[in-house]
Parts: C-alpha cells; structure tokens; sequence
C-alpha cells in the first residue's frame, strides 16, 4: 500500500457487519494509512462494529442516532475533544421499511416516505454541515447511492426518490462547501450482497441480472468500491466534487440486456 492516507482522520457511518460497503470503505482507507472513528446506532449493532474496528487499530465508536439532533450533537462533540479537527467522513446510512420495499411504488406510505427521506438524505446533509465545521483546512464527504435513483428498477420504490434527492443534495452541498476546500461525492455500486440490499424486494435476481449484462459481467467488489473512496478521500481527488461515480461494471451504459440474454 502507498499510504495515501497517512495522518488523515475521519468518521465512518454505517457498518452493519463485514460485508457492509461501509466497511469495505473503511478497511480500504484503514490499509492506506488512516486513523477512523466509528459511528453505530443501538447496542445489537455496536457488538457487531467493535471487532472490525479493532481489527483496523480503532477504539473510537460512537452511539449515534441521525433522527435526534442531541445524539448528533454528542457525535461531533467527541470527535472534536478527541480530534480537534477531521479530514473526511464516510455516510453510508440509509432506511426504508421493507415492506415497502416490494410490489408497487405508488402504494408508499406518508409515514414512511418521511422517514425514508429524513434517514436516507436529510442525514447526510446534517451531518456535512456538522462536519464541515471541524475541516478548517478542507475535506472530503462521501456519501453512498445507487442507480435506482434515476432508472426504475423493481422493488426499490421509494428508495429511489430519496436516493435522487441525495444525489442533488451532494451537488448543493459541493457548491456551498466548495470554497472551505471540502469536496462532496457520492459512489454509486451496482447490487451487493449486504445487509441493507437483502430487504429490497428480489434482491437476489436483480444480483443475478446485473452480473449478467454489465459490460464487465460482474458486480462490484468491496475492495473496488473502497478503493474509489480511498481516491475520493485522499490527495489524488483534490479537484473532484459534485460527483456520482458509478462502480457497476458498467451495467448503467446499457440501454438493453446483453444479445444472448434478450
């Protein structure tokens, strides 16, 4: 490894067990030299990140509820005693309830579309505007999406909407932040087998189909979607902001399955 990011620091949300994309991220900037914070929600969860944070020298995990403003607070308030200052932060949280997260998009529910929406967007923009408070010298922020956010695909629902509503919130955010020298970036992965993919209805077909059609006739790895973060996140993406960089093997130039799948 090269080291590049050696003395950086910064926050990662959203690991749920090892095969979290989150944690595929943080193992990725752990092995490049970076020094990381954890943030989980509940105890159930934080028996499951302390290992993995152990596992890349980190005793530093925070309970961390991103609908309660208080727990927010307390968040940054220990990586700013701990700290003083951070150079990235990784958000990879995102909520729906599973229910409706098959058959059709137009029966979603009030409740939960505000829900979704407050977890899955609103989060990221809270938590950029409490970050970019402790990035004097400039930043990264990287968020994660997925390409149901601007092509119908089944099941998916009302993941989509607040998926597309993030994906314009990294634009605004990289506008206004711009001139702190803080670049904001969302990582788009095709299908993986995690946690979070396993309650959207027909995940494993979905899987199946893209790995068939993409251009690289595969899904991404954990490793290729870590180490399109280790780039946002170090030197080398310094002029990179406002973007969605897709890591799908290429599923999302198709307009049409494969010939021989047709």
């Amino acid at each position: 490894m090269a080291d590049l990011m050696k003395g950086k620091r910064g926050l990662v949300m959203g690991v749920a067990n090892e095969r979290s994309i989150a944690w595929g991220i943080a193992s990725a900037l752990a092995a490049e030299g970076a020094e990381l914070a954890f943030s989980y929600q509940g105890e159930a969860f934080g028996k499951r990140v302390e290992p993995l944070a152990a596992s890349v020298g980190s005793d530093f995990l925070v309970d961390v509820d991103v609908t309660d403003d208080a727990s927010l607070e307390a968040c940054f308030g220990k990586l700013k005693d701990r700290w003083g200052t951070m150079d990235f932060l990784v958000h990879a949280i995102a909520y729906s309830d599973k229910n409706e997260l098959t058959g059709r998009f137009i029966n979603t529910s009030r409740a939960n579309f505000k829900h979704s929406l407050d977890i899955s967007c609103f989060s990221f923009i809270d938590v950029a505007r409490r970050a970019s408070d402790l990035m004097p010298e400039g930043g990264s922020l990287i968020t994660l999406t997925y390409g149901g956010s601007n092509r119908v695909t089944p099941n998916y629902n009302v993941m989509g909407v607040a998926k597309a509503a993030l994906e314009s919130s990294v634009r605004y955010l990289a506008n206004d932040l711009g001139p702190q020298k803080i670049r904001v970036n969302a990582v788009s992965p095709g299908p993986m087998k995690t946690l979070a993919g396993a309650a959207i209805g027909g995940a494993r077909a979905t899987f199946r189909h893209t790995e068939e059609n993409a251009p690289l006739r595969s899904n991404a790895t954990l490793a290729s979607v870590g180490g399109t973060a280790v780039y946002l996140c170090s030197d080398y993406g310094a002029f990179t902001t406002g973007e969605i960089i897709r890591v799908d093997g290429g599923f999302h130039v198709l307009g049409m399955p494969q010939q021989e799948n047709l």
